[in-house]
């Protein structure tokens, strides 16, 4: 992305220029050769090179390692990746709760007719009698032949499956992390190489200027010089803008809204694969990648769900138990109704269902052609993965390559840009074949920069796509 902007001096400098110089190199005096009594060419100062190292930027040093860990520790998704893994885990704990007895303790005053011994709906014969009363009931699952434990099972494959999608988070957060923090260093190395050729362009110019003031080089010579610090100029301002832009970005994956200009720190030395061929680095996907994990444990929890529903077609035995108090007053007639003072009640309820409209066979059909879904949902995700990794491993392979190739590219450009330096101060060449080699230095020196973050940014594609993540 990066390696275009050094293409837009060459498109603007190559096409115009040419044609002006081929229509008034006629009207224009030819240079003028140095000769005996012009001072040696040794004299002359040596055209800067573009090569120049810039100074280091003023922000604070961040490297790779602790953008991870900073985006981590910041990031809003990680926060909520954690706290829905965590609302997981109380579903199971809801589910389990059925094993437990339940207690409830109830308080009733009524006041009735009590001539009357007959009612409807809801009031039964004691509600109907003027008392007070407080009690206990307590209901305790027997057994459901299996439903609440495969509900269990269920909702604890489930909060398995979210502790895998929460790592999955993690990882995406990394890789985010990774690939803000590489785009960010190559901005900064394509800031630093505009910074450096606007300085050397700006040395040109001002020797090409007295040159020409002297005699020695003709206006065409200053065109070409000025022209050339213009467009030095334009990459800078792209390249700063470029910088600003994935500084920004950086900000963001970091988990912060502060504008943080930060001074980026690149590795040594380039991590290594993961493995050594593709073969190894689909193996190792199939086996930790989290989002497949998170995808077959849902399948589990699927299945568990499906067998639960069926066993809604089981009886259900359930144990019952009532105690409590009704006080009342010797002097009154309540003692015609309440011999004793308190109350309770045991027993047990089994409840078989008959027919509902064949809601528990859809309801159990329903859950087991889920869970055939998510079985195929897995096997479209492991089709996915190994595609992925086969294609992360060739672009990871021809990034390395390209590294190679600019390597060699930008010492070629350094012996040109030698050479076309040697020849113009001696009189042997035009400015235009000076300019060719600054530019092809310039692009050169992108060309390397993008080569070497966009293969460590492979890289960090490739331990994504096998699951290596922190």
């Amino acid at each position: 992305m990066l390696s275009r902007i050094a293409f837009l001096a060459t498109g603007i400098l190559f096409i115009p220029l040419a044609v002006s110089a081929q229509s008034t190199t006629d009207e224009l005096p030819d240079a003028p050769r140095l000769v005996a009594q012009a001072p040696p060419p040794a004299a002359a100062p040596a055209i800067p090179s573009a090569s120049v190292p810039p100074a280091t930027p003023s922000g604070p040093v961040l490297t790779r390692q602790q953008a991870e860990q900073l985006a981590l520790k910041n990031n809003p998704h990680i926060s909520v990746a954690g706290l829905i893994a965590l609302a997981q885990k109380q579903v199971v704990r809801e589910t389990r709760s059925a094993y437990y007895p339940t207690l409830n303790g109830e308080l009733t005053g009524v006041a009735a007719e009590e001539g009357s011994r007959l009612s409807t709906g809801s009031l039964d014969a004691s509600r109907l009698l003027n008392h007070a009363g407080a009690g206990i009931t307590v209901t305790q699952l027997i057994t459901d032949f299996g439903r609440t434990r495969n509900l269990v099972a269920s909702s604890s494959f489930q909060s398995k499956a979210s502790d895998q999608q929460a790592q999955a988070t993690r990882e995406d957060i990394v890789l985010a992390t990774d690939f803000a923090f590489y785009q960010a260093l190559e901005a900064q190395a394509t800031l630093q190489v505009a910074k450096s050729t606007v300085n050397a362009r700006q040395a040109v110019n001002d020797q090409v200027g007295a040159l020409t003031a002297s005699k020695l080089k003709s206006t065409l010579d200053q065109s070409f010089a000025q022209v050339n610090l213009s467009q030095a100029q334009l990459l800078n301002l792209n390249a700063q803008n470029q910088y600003d832009s994935a500084m920004a970005s950086l900000n963001e994956v970091l988990g912060t809204t502060d504008d943080t200009q930060f001074n980026l720190v690149d590795d040594p030395s380039p991590p290594t694969p993961v493995a050594t061929t593709a073969e190894g680095v689909i193996a190792l996907a199939l086996q930790q990648r989290p989002d497949l994990l998170a995808l077959k444990l849902t399948h589990d929890a699927d299945v568990r769900f499906a067998r639960a529903q069926r066993d809604q077609l089981l009886p259900t035995i359930s144990g019952l138990g009532v105690v409590g108090a009704t006080p009342w007053d010797p002097n009154t007639t309540a003692t015609t109704f309440f011999l004793e003072p308190w109350y309770g009640a045991a027993g047990v309820n089994v409840q078989i269902p008959i027919f509902n409209g064949f809601k528990f066979h859809s309801e159990a059909e329903e859950a087991d052609l889920r869970a055939k879904a998510s079985d195929e949902q897995s096997r479209g995700l492991i089709d996915r993965i190994v595609r992925d990794v086969r294609t992360a491993w060739l672009t990871m392979n021809t990034a390395q390559q390209r590294i190679t190739v600019t390597t060699e590219l930008l010492t070629e450009a350094n012996t040109a840009l030698d050479l076309a330096d040697t020849r113009y101060r001696l009189g042997l060449s035009s400015i235009v074949e000076l300019s060719q080699a600054q530019l092809q230095q310039t692009q050169a020196q992108i060309d390397q920069a993008n080569a070497r973050f966009e293969y460590e940014a492979d890289l960090a594609a490739l331990r994504f796509q096998s699951g290596s993540q922190p």
